[in-house]
């Protein structure tokens, strides 16, 4: 499900440009993230630069570089995704597909999700209309039946739950609002977070979403597949609706929705059938997910970048060779190594999303 990882955006919310500010100043320089020199390098604020840091690795697009020389300073480079996405003939180098944003928004839910908060707002929480402070009642009760896991300090989970409604949502202008809450994020256009003018509250958005294109919502299933590691060559549309983590709780859609979408892209894949052999309509695949899921994407931006990969695969560190110098940019102090790549992380185990939290929990840190 999640890590336990609890205000680590310093914080800001995502504003326009960080993820891919994230993707580029990790490509040119790895290890640019951990000197003192950093706000200058890419000119913004010492707060800042950690939440560009953890923007980036939230949402899967720069990962820990597991061979940095110094493990107290850490080095972070792209992911294959993140390069297959933003770089110089990625999928969408400067993000202008709307496609783009809801991709961005299920990564930041996908596991390993860095945002525990968000995780369970979106796949916890079923009231229709409801305020800040029933979020957070909401969302404490759970985190508190997570028995292997410390509660998060009040004022932490709070700025989650701020974080949270600053991205998807509008700020009422009630009284002194900062700069911070006015600016806006990306994340924004998707409608998804609502406020009432009218009573202040907010409901998530129910129902189709024009701006959501079908083969993101196919992708998204079959990184769910390939995350979770479900067996078997078929599964239930009702499923992918119902249980945590899945697109029908990422995206809000229905069954009907849901269903809608998988068989537009359906019609044109040869690995992806759609059929109800049972009275139950279910999505069956020849391929593996992660293959799949990658040629939509292909398909989908009309580019095919090197490396280019989905799933738990994605996640892992792309080929130094693929990187402006070998990922050794003009304010880089770190010598090339040889290898030129780094080795495969561990593929996760089958578990659910209950029994993932639980794992995860065993070894994590005070946040």
């Amino acid at each position: 499900m999640a890590e336990r990882s609890f205000a680590r955006h310093e914080t800001f919310h995502p504003r326009y440009g960080w993820f891919r500010k994230a993707y580029t100043v990790a490509a040119e320089d790895p290890g640019v993230f951990g000197r003192e020199e950093a706000p200058v390098v890419i000119g913004v604020g010492k707060n800042m630069v950690r939440a560009i840091r953890f923007w980036g690795l939230a949402a899967k697009l720069i990962v820990e570089d597991p061979q940095s020389p110094n493990r107290r300073a850490p080095h972070f480079v792209p992911t294959r995704r993140g390069h297959a996405l933003f770089g110089p003939n990625g999928w969408d180098p400067y993000m202008e597909d709307p496609g783009t944003l809801w991709l961005l928004h299920w990564l930041l839910l996908a596991r390993r999700c860095r945002l525990p908060v968000w995780w369970l707002a979106f796949n916890e929480f079923h009231a229709v209309e409801f305020t800040e402070p029933d979020l957070e009642e909401a969302v404490t009760a759970q985190l508190e039946a997570v028995a292997a896991w410390a509660m998060p300090h009040p004022s932490s989970l709070k700025k989650d739950l701020s974080a949270l409604v600053r991205t998807y949502s509008s700020v009422p202008r009630t009284g002194r609002v900062s700069i911070d809450d006015v600016l806006d994020s990306p994340l924004r256009e998707l409608k998804i977070l609502e406020r009432s003018r009218a009573t202040g509250s907010l409901r998530f958005r129910l129902g189709s979403k024009p701006t959501l294109p079908a083969p993101i919502v196919a992708h998204a299933a079959l990184d769910y597949l390939d995350r979770y590691g479900r067996g078997g060559r078929t599964v239930t549309i009702s499923s992918l609706v119902h249980e945590p983590g899945t697109p029908g709780r990422v995206f809000r859609l229905n069954e009907a929705e849901l269903l809608e979408s998988l068989k537009s892209v359906a019609d044109d894949c040869d690995e992806l059938r759609i059929s109800a052999p049972a009275g139950a309509w279910q999505l069956a695949w020849s391929d593996e997910p992660e293959a799949i899921a990658t040629g939509l994407l292909h398909d989908y931006y009309g580019a095919s970048p090197k490396d280019a990969r989905s799933g738990l695969a994605g996640d892992e560190p792309v080929g130094l060779e693929l990187l402006p110098q070998g990922g050794l940019g003009t304010n880089a102090t770190v010598t090339k190594r040889a290898d030129g790549r780094r080795s495969h992380k561990r593929r996760l185990e089958a578990l659910s999303p209950a029994e993932d939290m639980l794992q995860e929990a065993q070894g994590a840190g005070v946040a």
